[in-house]
Parts: structure tokens; sequence; C-alpha cells
């Protein structure tokens, strides 16, 4: 549940940078190298994917950036490490545009996409980007932690979409009160 780290840039790698944050390195998965350089200060947007071998992290200059990145990851066939590849040829602005375009030829483009998953991207995501990347901006600090929370037990970002607005309605709430109601909520949707 880490929603962002702030810190100086001490390397620069191929597909990450290790940020120095209060004397600690953390090694973060990044694509937009040419944006900053070494010694910068800098704030990174993370997402932390948790697997059984590793734990990794995923780092954007913008909270739109790695808004696109999850749901870009939402697609099948699109992991945390292709979704990054993505950003490494193209911006949030250029995939949401030939998403909502259904423009396939550019998609196949970007490293590791073919036919197959360009298509189920402009299936998937079609309609969902531009609202999800304006509606991000207004929900709380707490509540996209909150958020992050969940997406880290293995909810998916559809998922937690659909609660998005009601656990904004909920002011004043710690990030592990909001985990709690968010959870309460995605019970309920499923029934349970």
């Amino acid at each position: 549940m880490i929603s962002f780290i702030k810190g100086t840039v001490v390397e620069i790698n191929s597909d990450n940078i290790i940020i120095d944050h209060n004397g600690l390195g953390y090694e973060i998965g990044f694509a937009q190298q040419d944006r900053i350089s070494v010694g910068n200060n800098i704030l990174v947007y993370t997402y932390l994917h948790i697997r059984e071998d590793a734990m990794l992290l995923f780092g954007f200059l913008t909270k739109n950036d790695r808004e696109v990145f999850l749901r870009m990851i939402s697609v099948k066939g699109i992991g945390p490490k292709l979704g990054l590849g993505l950003f490494s040829k193209s911006n949030s602005t250029r995939l949401i545009n030939a998403i909502e375009e259904g423009d396939v030829t550019y998609l196949k483009t970007l490293p590791g996409i073919g036919v197959k998953t360009a298509s189920q991207m402009v299936l998937d995501l079609k309609g969902k980007l531009v609202e999800a990347t304006t509606s991000k901006d207004i929900l709380s600090q707490e509540v996209q932690e909150a958020l992050s929370g969940l997406r880290n037990l293995g909810y998916k970002p559809k998922e937690l979409t659909s609660i998005e607005k009601e656990l904004s309605t909920y002011k004043e709430k710690s990030v592990s009160e909001l985990i709690r109601i968010g959870l309460q909520l995605l019970l309920k949707r499923q029934g349970g």
C-alpha cells in the first residue's frame, strides 16, 4: 500500500530507477527515463504488485499515468511489466486516444502488443479511460490509498471502480477505516 515515494533519483536503468528516500533505496519499475536525471528530487506515484516470489513496485510521474496503467493491466494478457512497457513508447493521452478511436494499428506498434491484445484493449477499455482519468482527480488521497490497498488484496480495478463514488462519500475517515468500508461494499456487491 505504497501510494507514492518522494526522493532523490540515484540510479537510472533501462527498466527501473532507484530512489533514495530517507536513506532507503527503492527499486521502482519505470519507463519514462527520458523525463528524469540522476540527482532529481521527484515524486513517483506507485503501484505495488505482489506475486508468490516477489513484491514489485512500479512508478509513474503522474496520477493519470498510474490510473491508465491500472486500467491496462486489467485487460486479459497484459501484466504489470507489459503495461509498464507501453509507457516506454507512448503516454497516457496517446493510449487513451488510440483506445477511444479503436486504433488497433497504433496499439500493435507498442512493445508486446499483437492484434489480439490490441483488440482486447479496445473492447475492454473504450469509454472507460476518459471517465476514469477525470474522476480520479477528485478522489481524496485517503480514498486513493484505500483503493490501492484493496487492489493489493486481489480486487480487480473494475470492482474497485464500482465503489469509488460511494467510498468518496465517507469524509474524515482514515485509510484503514476506508479499506474496511470498501471491503463491506465489495462483499455487498458480490451478494455476500
